[in-house]
């Protein structure tokens, strides 16, 4: 994705930004997404806090909304599977309704609305990606192949790897966060608190969570 944002798009006001929550409140959740998508080519997973909530295996606190991460390159396919959604582009404190190629471009991420109700159902990050290796957006430098980032629940419904989750929550570490990162790690196994450490050094050196792990 771009690095500037294209002209245009509205600038999410106070009163848009607590209107919010009410339309996510009908997003959709991982087994409806996991139905909508069955036999997608392109690889995707469910991101962020219900990431954890499927590798716990339980739903463990309320989500505002939820989030898949797929290879930027996929989002046509993904869009095609999507018919009679409107894609809106977020990026900044703005959003693009209708999304045209250029405000895709520039952003990595993108709300699937439904446009009778205005309603979010579904929040999608398009992820940077060299072919079959994922690449970090927050660190270049960290790349692995899909193979050992994406997981999977009993059911089959794909979703990121725990520590990688971590890692991204760790840069804002809201409270949250901080609850997550303690409900979660004990749960991970040495390997995977390992690469936790070594990503997490890499990406946020000195963060604190290392001290924990």
């Amino acid at each position: 994705m771009n690095e500037q944002l294209p002209a245009g798009g509205v600038e999410l006001s106070p009163a848009d930004l607590a209107a919010l929550d009410a339309r996510w409140s009908s997003c959709w959740t991982p087994s409806t997404v996991a139905q909508r998508l069955a036999g997608l080519a392109t690889p995707w997973c469910v991101a962020a806090g219900w990431a954890l909530d499927l590798f716990h295996g339980a739903r463990t606190r309320a989500h505002g909304d939820i989030e898949i991460a797929i290879p930027a390159a996929g989002f046509p396919e993904v869009r095609a599977r999507l018919t009679g959604y409107a894609f809106d582009a977020v990026g900044g404190g703005r959003i693009w309704a209708d999304a045209t190629p250029e405000a895709l471009a520039a952003t990595h991420q993108a709300w699937l609305r439904d446009p009778a109700t205005g309603d979010y159902l579904l929040d999608v990050f398009r992820e940077p990606h060299d072919g079959d290796t994922w690449i970090c957006r927050h660190d270049e430098t960290i790349r692995l192949p899909y193979r050992d980032v994406v997981r999977r629940t009993d059911d089959g419904i794909p979703y990121l790897a725990p520590e990688l989750v971590l890692l991204f929550k760790a840069k804002h570490t809201r409270p949250k966060d901080q609850e997550d990162f303690a409900r979660t790690v004990p749960l991970l196994s040495a390997t995977q608190r390992g690469t936790l450490a070594v990503l997490l050094a890499r990406a946020h050196p000195g963060h604190r969570w290392l001290a924990e792990l």
